[in-house]
């Protein structure tokens, strides 16, 4: 067996697998990317174990608490490791590197397996996660993609990364389409934090001398809030902009948005929160268009009455260089017509 010497996160990727042994409500929380949870108490446990800790007594609270993770360490040494060879080299980590990685590496090393602990745990990752935020996030070369609503701009992104572009897909990592109508269908968002590690994990991976896309967001994307120096990077980059006809994005938002016809009551009490920006009789009308299925006029009024009057006057506010920006127009958001746009977008970024 090697040393055991404290284990920094830039060595993680030295090992055959993560293990996080905190309890499965932090690992849904946030976790390190890769992860698998090995929880050494659960919910409940951790909870009681608490309690007994503040009420009772520190004594009786490991004496329970170790019987408790004893019985889940032997479970997981029967069913989750039971086919791991003798020369698998596991790394475990736990809220602060303490008692319940210390117990688990303890047991692997006794079976013969080469077990780290991660110094600092989970609470060291997340200071790495908010410093690799503030210190790379302002040498990004940004490029933000700005367009009206239905310019398909994620697809577009997506289409340029698939042709070598550096990009970050925000709304892909918030699990959101970023507008009112753009919450996904049984996909829930995830915790500010892990979003934060999806995004810092991400950056870490560019290459700063090239540029980077990103779409042009406001500070909130549903209930996850952009990290305050990406913020202020995104409303200080170069602009390019999709011009797409209104013919091109209705088209695109009633295939990219198909899924909203199938919740006809969801969708019409998503649009009474726009009574009072425009009125109780367009609302109304939009409504009963939601609870008829009647996509296309919806989509329509909606580009036209609500997000386009919007749109000129919050990106000259929000985008420093929108005077500046560079423009490209197309009537086709088909999937060629998009491969098309990324394409020249590409090849004109400097």
């Amino acid at each position: 067996m090697s040393h055991r010497q404290p284990v920094r996160i830039s060595d993680i990727d030295q090992f055959d697998t993560i293990v996080d042994a905190r309890s499965p409500a932090e690992f849904e929380q946030d976790r390190i990317p890769g992860a698998i949870n090995c929880p050494v108490l659960s919910n409940d446990e951790r909870a009681q174990i608490g309690t007994i800790y503040k009420q009772v007594s520190p004594f009786e609270a490991k004496r329970l608490g170790a019987a408790m993770v004893s019985a889940n360490l032997a479970r997981h040494l029967r069913d989750t490791f039971h086919d791991k060879p003798a020369n698998w080299k596991p790394l475990v980590y736990c809220w602060r590197g303490g008692l319940r990685s210390g117990s688990m590496v303890t047991w692997l090393r006794l079976v013969g397996w080469d077990a780290q602990q991660l110094a600092g745990g989970y609470k060291g990752f997340r200071s790495h996660v908010i410093e690799q935020l503030d210190t790379l996030v302002p040498r990004l070369q940004l490029r933000v993609l700005c367009g009206a609503t239905g310019s398909a701009k994620t697809r577009v992104l997506h289409a340029m990364a698939e042709q070598g572009a550096q990009i970050i897909d925000l709304e892909g990592y918030a699990s959101h389409k970023g507008s009112l109508l753009g919450s996904l269908p049984g996909v829930a968002q995830p915790s500010q934090k892990h979003f934060e590690t999806l995004l810092a994990e991400q950056i870490g991976t560019l290459d700063l001398g090239r540029p980077v896309f990103i779409e042009g967001e406001s500070a909130k994307i549903g209930r996850i809030a952009l990290p305050l120096p990406l913020v202020a990077h995104l409303r200080a980059a170069p602009v390019v902009e999709i011009q797409a006809t209104p013919e091109a994005r209705l088209a695109y938002l009633l295939r990219d948005y198909a899924y909203l016809g199938d919740d006809a009551a969801l969708l019409a009490e998503k649009l009474g929160y726009l009574k009072e920006l425009q009125g109780k009789e367009a609302v109304a009308r939009w409504q009963t268009w939601a609870q008829q299925g009647a996509l296309s006029p919806l989509f329509a009024e909606l580009m036209a009455q609500h997000y386009d009057p919007h749109y000129e006057r919050s990106q000259s506010r929000n985008f420093a260089q929108w005077p500046a920006r560079q423009s490209y127009a197309t009537d086709d958001l088909s999937e060629a017509g998009i491969e098309r746009l990324a394409l020249g977008i590409t090849a004109n970024t400097h």
